[in-house]
């Protein structure tokens, strides 16, 4: 089936609920038996993770049907919901190192990210390097014996680098090491990790699953070898997802794809139009020819998404504030992925040690949202003209 076809089938079973549509939100913590023979056969079905629904925190058929509709995106084993996207970054990395272990990092990671690595992995014994994300088969250079955990994100946080995910995954599978990767950027829809080499897709359904700014959710998905590892250290560390924010989640993923396309559509010619902008220096989208991950984006993506990076020229802050106050569409706001355009300055300090940013002036972030394309131009035309003004 083509993804538009299972975006829509997948996860649901009507027949389940009496012919109900959408899989209902089921709150529980306890799951009665009706005698001891089936309480035994629980047990012993929940030991062999076998489908079935044995305890509030393990999931129900809520939470199970985001899983595999998920998982199925993916072409991965089997899917995880957790109660955020940090959380779907860091179990997995959990799962996979122990003290006196070392782990590699791309230097453009998603910043909570890096400082989990920074501290919660320190205090554990864990050490992390921080890597060129242009490195790609460069990293084996390296490798340690000690190396568990390749951690990627394409396009990385921030200044969207996209990395050679194919060169990188085989490094590390060289040297025995599990591979990790962020996709929220580009979804399973317009790259599929595991395809790649990669051992766990990690993403944040906050984002373009939910589509809709209202809930919090991550979500990792892995191969058959690193399923088992993975579960276990979701269930150990007490992770499971509300079922509110499930049902939100599943409803918004019914519709992914038609948004995701008209995001990245507007997202698109809002940077062309940028980059011919007197006022801006580089425009950070791999999808436009000009970019320097262009090449491999377009070898490896099928698409993406509505978010990209704006590199504006040196100005006093009193213009780049003048900038920002009085836009009407465009919200000043964290997170991105929802129906409404939004944009932040960006700071990168205490962001990247293995690299440094090479440009002055004032980097923002931009997500196009569902508004009209003209309307959003015009928001920022205006904006334009109070930076040029409170400069003069």
């Amino acid at each position: 089936m083509h993804d538009e076809t299972r975006i829509v089938h997948s996860g649901r079973e009507p027949e389940r609920f009496d012919g109900v549509v959408n899989p209902p939100v089921l709150h529980a913590s306890t799951i009665l038996a009706r005698n001891l023979a089936e309480w035994e056969e629980r047990k012993r079905r929940r030991a062999q993770d076998l489908p079935g629904t044995y305890y509030g925190m393990l999931g129900t058929a809520t939470t199970r049907s985001l899983e595999q509709a998920l998982a199925e995106l993916e072409g991965a084993h089997r899917a995880v919901v957790y109660p955020s996207g940090l959380a779907a970054c860091v179990v997995p990395i959990l799962a996979f190192v122990a003290a006196g272990d070392h782990v590699l990092v791309t230097d453009s990671v998603y910043g909570p990210t890096r400082r989990f690595c920074e501290h919660t992995l320190a205090r554990l014994g864990v050490e992390t390097t921080f890597y060129d994300p242009l490195a790609a088969g460069a990293i084996e250079a390296l490798m340690r014996p000690a190396t568990r955990v390749v951690f990627v994100e394409s396009p990385g946080s921030l200044t969207f680098e996209v990395q050679d995910v194919p060169a990188i995954a085989a490094a590390a599978r060289r040297h025995g090491a599990t591979v990790i990767m962020d996709n929220t950027w580009a979804t399973p829809l317009h790259f599929r990790p595991l395809a790649h080499g990669v051992d766990v897709s990690v993403q944040a359904v906050t984002k373009y699953v939910g589509g809709h700014s209202d809930l919090i959710l991550g979500a990792a998905a892995a191969t058959e070898a690193a399923w088992p590892r993975l579960r276990s250290a979701t269930y150990e560390l007490g992770q499971c997802a509300g079922p509110d924010d499930v049902y939100l989640a599943q409803r918004g993923l019914r519709t992914m794809h038609v948004r995701l396309a008209r995001q990245w559509e507007t997202g698109v010619g809002l940077a062309q139009w940028l980059a011919r902008r007197p006022e801006v220096e580089r425009v950070l989208h791999p999808g436009l020819p000009g970019d320097p991950g262009h090449a491999l984006w377009k070898r490896d993506f099928t698409g993406g998404c509505g978010l990209f990076g704006v590199a504006l020229k040196p100005v006093a802050p009193r213009a780049l504030e003048a900038f920002f106050d009085g836009l009407r569409l465009f919200g000043i706001g964290a997170s991105w992925g929802g129906y409404e355009s939004l944009i932040m300055p960006v700071d990168l300090a205490g962001l990247r040690s293995a690299t440094r940013w090479p440009l002055a002036g004032p980097l923002v972030r931009v997500h196009a949202g569902l508004e009209a394309p003209e309307d959003l131009r015009a928001d920022l035309e205006a904006a334009f003209e109070r930076m040029r003004a409170a400069g003069a």
